[in-house]
C-alpha cells in the first residue's frame, strides 16, 4: 500500500455562490486539499448537494453558520467567497487563529484603503491586515505570495486587462495613460441572485456596455498599472455584457512608444516576460483567441498585433472569468503559498466545442 498523503484541511465561506461551486468543483480534483468546512449566511443548514444536485454524489457536505472559531478549529486555509464588504470582518479574526485566508471579494485588493472606501462605500477598520495583504495575480506577485497570510484574489475583469497590458507597462514600451481597455463578460459575472438585467429574455441577443467611466475595476485595474509602470497610470475601461454564459475577452489598446517595433518583436517579448507562467499562453501572429478556449479552464490566451499605420499595439485576452478570473486563481494563489507546483489541481484543456 502507498503512504496516505495528508492533505490540507481547508474551508469556504459563501459556498452556494458561483465562486463557491466552482472552488467546491475544482477542489475534487486537488490531489493536497481536503475540504473540511462549507459556511453560508441565507443557506446554513441546507445540504450543498439540495443546492446543486449534480455535486450531490461527491459532496456530502452541509453548509453551516459562519463560525470563525469552528472554521479555525478544522481549517489551516479559508477561501473567502462573499460580497463585498464581508471578508473584511472576517479576515481579521481568522488571520488572529493561525489560518490563511484568500479572499475572493475586493476587499483585500487595495494598497490604499481610502480608495477602496470612495469606490465600495465602505469604511474599514482593519488597516493592519489590509496592510499584509498580496495582491493575488501569480504571474506578477509570485514572489510575495509565497510568504502571504492573507491574499486579496484580483477581480475577473482586472485579470484578463492586467494579463494583456503587464509587458507592455513593466517594460515601458506603450504611452501609459493611452490605454484603452474594451471587455466584455458573460453573465455569470454577475453571481447568481437573480437580477433582472441577467435575464434570458434581457440579455439573450444582446450586447450592451455598463458602468461607463464608473465601473469599480477601475482603481484595482490602475493601481497594478502604477505599480508596473512605477508612476500613477489612468486608464479608460469600458466593461460589456455579452449573451453567453463564461467567459472574458478583453480588447487593450495603447500608443506605442518605438514606432521600428513590429508584432512578431512584441509576441517574443511577451512569451519571455510569461516564460514561468504556466497558465498564460501567447499565441502566434494573426492567431486571436476565442473565450471558449478558456471556458473550464484556468488559462489565459493572448494575442498581439501592433498597427504601424496607427502607431497602436492591440491586445486581445481570453479567460474564464469564473476559474482564472475567480476560484481556479485563488487555487493557483493558495499552491504557490504552500510551495506546491502552481498548476496542481487545475484544468488546463477546455470541452470543445
Amino acid at each position: 500500500m502507498g503512504e496516505q498523503i495528508e492533505r490540507l484541511q481547508v474551508g469556504i465561506v459563501g459556498a452556494s455562490g458561483y465562486g463557491g461551486v466552482q472552488l467546491v468543483r475544482l477542489l475534487q480534483d486537488h490531489p493536497a486539499i481536503e475540504i473540511a468546512y462549507l459556511g453560508g449566511d441565507s443557506s446554513a443548514g441546507k445540504k450543498f448537494g439540495d443546492l446543486y444536485p449534480h455535486l450531490a454524489h461527491v459532496v456530502d457536505l452541509t453548509i453551516e453558520p459562519i463560525n470563525v472559531d469552528v472554521i479555525a478549529s478544522r481549517c489551516k486555509a479559508v477561501f473567502l467567497a462573499l460580497p463585498n464588504g464581508l471578508a473584511c470582518e472576517l479576515a481579521p479574526k481568522l488571520i488572529a487563529q493561525g489560518c490563511s485566508v484568500l479572499d475572493l471579494s475586493a476587499d483585500y485588493r487595495f494598497s490604499d484603503l481610502d480608495v477602496y472606501t470612495q469606490w465600495y462605500k465602505t469604511a474599514r477598520t482593519d488597516r493592519e491586515t489590509a496592510a499584509m495583504a498580496v495582491y493575488g495575480l501569480p504571474e506578477l506577485y509570485r514572489a510575495k505570495l509565497r510568504n502571504a497570510k492573507i491574499v486579496g484574489c484580483p477581480g475577473c475583469y482586472p485579470t484578463a486587462s492586467l494579463l494583456a497590458l503587464s509587458p507592455l507597462l513593466k517594460q515601458g514600451l506603450i504611452d501609459a495613460d493611452t490605454a484603452i481597455i474594451d471587455a466584455k463578460s458573460g453573465t455569470s459575472g454577475g453571481g447568481r441572485q437573480a437580477k433582472t438585467h441577467l435575464l434570458l429574455a434581457e440579455a439573450d441577443n444582446s450586447i450592451t456596455a455598463y458602468s461607463i467611466a464608473a465601473h469599480r475595476h477601475t482603481p484595482e485595474i490602475e493601481q497594478v498599472c502604477s505599480d508596473l509602470a512605477s508612476h500613477e497610470v489612468k486608464v479608460q475601461f469600458t466593461p460589456h455584457l455579452m449573451p453567453m454564459v463564461r467567459g472574458i475577452l478583453a480588447t487593450v489598446y495603447a500608443t506605442i512608444r518605438d514606432p521600428g517595433l513590429v508584432t512578431e518583436d512584441l509576441i517574443t517579448i511577451y512569451k519571455a516576460f510569461y516564460r514561468s507562467s504556466p497558465f498564460v499562453k501567447v499565441l502566434d501572429a494573426g492567431i486571436y483567441p476565442q473565450t471558449k478556449w478558456a471556458a473550464g479552464t484556468n488559462l489565459c490566451y493572448i494575442a498581439v498585433e501592433v498597427d504601424a499605420r496607427t502607431g497602436r499595439v492591440i491586445v486581445v485576452s481570453a479567460i474564464d472569468n469564473l476559474i482564472k478570473g475567480q476560484a481556479g486563481q485563488a487555487i493557483q494563489c493558495l499552491n504557490v503559498m504552500m510551495g506546491w507546483d502552481e498548476t496542481l489541481g487545475l484544468p488546463q484543456m477546455s470541452f470543445y466545442p
